[in-house]
């Protein structure tokens, strides 16, 4: 009975788990999810993702900056676990400890045995971007986890030799279209990587024709809506490029955030397992991949991406890479070089630099701490736009603050109407944020959702105010003068030092000069 036991497929399956490596990897990644949702509540609630919670209370096909799926994802998860900081970000924080589990089966596919997948399950943990997907709500928390899933059907079509998984891969695509549109320029890298190589003879077969139609079939509704209202993610970019606000790298500072954003010790990994999947033999039938990376680099470059905008094709990089150095390590089957003791010092190597850089991005340090380890750092933290310069906190840090203190002021505002005057009296912000902020902490207080001409929040237009009375945050008192007869200045948040949206006026603006709110509302529009 005992060795009947011992046979069955539940046995050999955890056997064959135990001995690849892969319970290993799975409680890594357990552990990083543990990890995440201790630390996640210890700052605010980031501005985007107040955009994306109200962008998820109107479920649509389409948003101004944005496709659908995380909208709708946070949707569902609110309605589960509730609005709490933990809650909000349990689905960034799963993604990327997921991701340390398909960065490992990448690893797998190509061949790598027990070190590769344990080696690349610690690149995906340690690498500063996915540790600070983890931490913030929002489409780069999911790029990752569908890049490289179409990236594995990729592998799959061509190692078993099969192109059905090819339809797959377009699905997997699909997907990522509704969640960030930047995953097309992975689909032009792999389509230029497929025609470079001699991968190029999928095209004659009808399942890669299959899956791009799947993708275009999962992206039709967003690009219905895109149509529909006449391009406005184009619109967006087009004003974002026009007012010079993002910073533009140089091709040396280009590449040297590239290593900043994976983690510097990682460069060499995925160096290598890039120039592997170049031009060794081994990985040649996946040379496709390798090209992907460099077609994709080409073009976020030309068109002055962020930095971070590629960071969903490294985990590939880091497999392959991997796999390369278990090779140099142990040898071959003939050769086999004593260099096992390099196994226990790369690791551990790497998860002591990954702990000393992890406050970079995961808020365990407060911020007058944060300050003092910032300065032992041996380079500057990356800064995207000019205005992220002015405070003192990195961005996506600064930017968990002060939202509280701008929906009390409002709220103060607000208590001040009569009963009667509170029914025909909107609330408008400047941009996403301050509404954003409105309609996540107003609710409590009584305060209707807020407008803006911001983002998504114009194409949700003037709510059917007449703009007789309209309580108006940052402005000024002048400006609102020509508008309305009488203007009050209420007050200004409450000052938060590490705050990127800094003190706030509100003011309470009643007797319009103007026909109606909706003749004023098509001067409103503020897309940048």
């Amino acid at each position: 009975m005992d060795s009947t036991d011992s046979n069955t497929p539940a046995t050999q399956d955890r056997q064959s788990l135990l001995a690849s490596g892969m319970a290993v990897v799975w409680a890594i990644a357990l552990a990083k999810l543990v990890f995440h949702i201790y630390f996640n509540n210890r700052y605010g609630y980031f501005r985007d993702e107040f955009n994306y919670m109200s962008c998820g209370d109107h479920l649509q096909w389409g948003y101004v900056d944005q496709p659908p799926l995380v909208p709708f994802l946070i949707h569902v998860c609110r309605a589960v676990l509730g609005d709490s900081l933990r809650s909000v970000r349990f689905i960034p924080a799963l993604a990327s400890s997921l991701l340390v589990v398909q960065t490992a089966i990448l690893a797998r596919e190509l061949g790598g045995r027990r070190f590769a997948l344990l080696l690349s399950a610690i690149c995906a943990v340690t690498a500063p971007q996915y540790l600070s997907n983890a931490g913030l709500l929002g489409t780069n928390c999911l790029e990752p986890n569908l890049w490289m899933g179409s990236v594995y059907f990729a592998i799959l079509a061509i190692k078993k030799n099969d192109p059905r998984y090819w339809l797959w891969f377009g699905v997997v695509a699909g997907i990522g279209m509704e969640n960030k549109y930047s995953i097309a320029v992975f689909g032009v890298g792999m389509v230029l990587g497929l025609l470079l190589t001699k991968q190029r003879r999928v095209f004659l077969d009808k399942w890669i024709w299959l899956g791009g139609l799947a993708a275009l079939l999962m992206f039709l509704p967003n690009l219905l809506w895109n149509i529909h209202y006449d391009w406005p993610f184009v619109q967006l970019m087009r004003a974002i490029k026009a007012e010079g606000r993002d910073v533009v790298l140089g091709p040396a500072q280009f590449f040297f955030q590239q290593v900043l954003v994976v983690n510097p010790l990682l460069a060499p990994i995925w160096l290598t397992g890039l120039f592997a999947l170049l031009f060794s033999a081994r990985l040649r039938p996946y040379r496709v991949l390798g090209w992907s990376y460099i077609v994709s680099y080409a073009i976020f470059f030309v068109l002055h991406g962020k930095s971070y905008y590629l960071a969903p094709i490294y985990p590939m990089l880091m497999a392959a890479g991997t796999l390369v150095i278990e090779v140099a390590i142990d040898g071959t089957e003939t050769v086999q070089p004593r260099r096992q003791w390099l196994k226990p010092v790369i690791v551990i190597l790497l998860l002591v630099n990954g702990a000393y850089l992890a406050p970079i991005v995961v808020p365990v340090l407060s911020p007058d701490r944060f300050l003092a380890y910032a300065k032992t750092l041996p380079f500057k933290l990356p800064v995207n736009e000019y205005s992220h310069m002015r405070v003192a906190l990195p961005q996506w840090y600064a930017d968990q603050f002060g939202w509280k203190e701008i929906a009390d002021e409002t709220a103060v505002a607000w208590n001040r109407l009569a009963p009667e005057e509170r029914q025909d009296c909107g609330i408008f912000a400047q941009d996403y944020g301050q509404a954003g902020a409105i309609d996540f902490f107003g609710r409590a207080q009584g305060m209707p959702g807020a407008m803006s001409g911001d983002r998504t929040y114009f194409l949700w237009g003037p709510r059917g105010y007449s703009g007789n009375c309209m309580i108006v945050l940052d402005d000024r008192k002048e400006v609102l003068e020509r508008y309305w007869n009488r203007v009050e200045y209420i007050g200004t948040s409450a000052p938060n030092p590490w705050a990127l949206e800094q003190q706030i006026d509100v003011f309470v603006c009643k007797g319009k000069k103007f026909d109606s709110w909706a003749s004023v509302w098509p001067h409103l529009k503020r897309w940048r």
